[in-house]
């Protein structure tokens, strides 16, 4: 990480002057206002305000809490010791992403004086604003917002070894150095940023949770998504069983336990949203796009667009060539 920002970010912060001089436990009244020690957001945001960050509190073991918003902690050297729902120790390495959503448990060994973490507060609003601009839909993009916005219980949290993926941390020391400075457009700027460090999450879902213990079922999940992404025109359950060592009704159960829909149903999904990808960023006809994602039932192909997408694929192409104005006028809903 950029020097300069390292040095802002040891600075010896009020809270941990305090600690450093006698007061032994973390103030609440910082952070909560309720009997149950919740992170409030309206603590650290400033009214209006989707997203903030703060650097971790060192010397001091932060208690057992939650947050009511999504938390991001980077971490930009040293390392920080966690523990998840009172039962998984994590230990935070430079360079690694932790994201929590809202209903995890959460403490923190103290830290050192060299150990500097960026605690990121999100909001789910600034998610669904930044990752509206991303045009093309993926299983493993979506599977990713829905494990955060709490609607998908496989993964209460995501850990990422992302040291060394430059993309990933372009990005991280981007966002940073936008926040503690904050020129002018930072909203705007740091929504774009969060998209693209989805897109290269999607990409890198392989180095997701690797290295925490009692991840398997999650794992194994995420290897069958990324099969999916990139076999979605003839993959088959019987490639992935054989590819994992897994009977069939094992990888059957996790994919419905955890994304609620069958390998089937996923990989209909995944065909569906090529499709529609390459209907607005193409030329090419429908019925080539329907040989290309591995369809060769053109009614079935269309009956499984509208029941997704709301109308025929030859529309849903005519929308995105529309200004939302007129696209209405015309009553085309992509």
């Amino acid at each position: 990480m950029n020097r300069q920002l390292l040095e802002e970010l040891k600075k010896i912060t009020p809270e941990e002057r305090a600690i450093l001089d006698g007061q032994t436990v973390v103030q609440r009244d910082l952070y909560t206002s309720q009997a149950e020690f919740v992170v409030d957001s309206h603590k650290l945001l400033q009214k209006g305000r989707l997203i903030e960050i703060r650097p971790h509190t060192r010397f001091v073991h932060f208690p057992r809490h939650r947050h009511n918003y999504v938390e991001l902690v980077y971490m930009c050297g040293g390392s920080t010791t966690h523990i998840i729902d009172g039962e998984t120790r994590l230990t935070l390495e430079e360079g690694d992403l932790l994201f929590l959503n809202q209903s995890v448990y959460h403490e923190i060994l103290p830290a050192g004086e060299t150990d500097l973490a960026v605690n990121f507060i999100l909001l789910p609003a600034f998610f669904s604003r930044g990752l509206s601009m991303i045009e093309e839909e993926n299983l493993l993009r979506d599977f990713l917002l829905s494990t955060l916005s709490g609607e998908n219980t496989m993964a209460r949290y995501l850990h990422i070894r992302a040291k060394g993926i430059l993309p990933i941390e372009n990005i991280l020391e981007s966002m940073i150095d936008t926040l503690l400075h904050q020129p002018h457009g930072t909203n705007t700027l740091n929504q774009i940023s969060m998209g693209l460090l989805f897109l290269n999450l999607s990409r890198f879902a392989s180095f997701i949770n690797r290295c925490a213990p009692g991840q398997w079922e999650q794992n194994t999940v995420f290897s069958i998504l990324q099969y999916i992404e990139t076999h979605y025109r003839g993959g088959t359950l019987a490639e992935v069983c054989a590819g994992l060592n897994q009977p069939a009704y094992t990888v059957s159960r996790l994919l419905k336990k955890h994304t609620g829909m069958s390998f089937k149903q996923l990989l209909q999904q995944r065909k569906l949203q090529q499709a529609a990808y390459l209907l607005v960023n193409t030329t090419m006809t429908v019925e080539a796009i329907m040989e290309a994602i591995g369809y060769d039932n053109s009614s079935y192909f269309h009956h499984r667009f509208r029941e997704k997408y709301g109308c025929t694929p030859r529309a849903y192409r005519q929308a995105s060539s529309f200004p939302p104005a007129a696209a209405k006028a015309l009553d085309i809903h992509p």
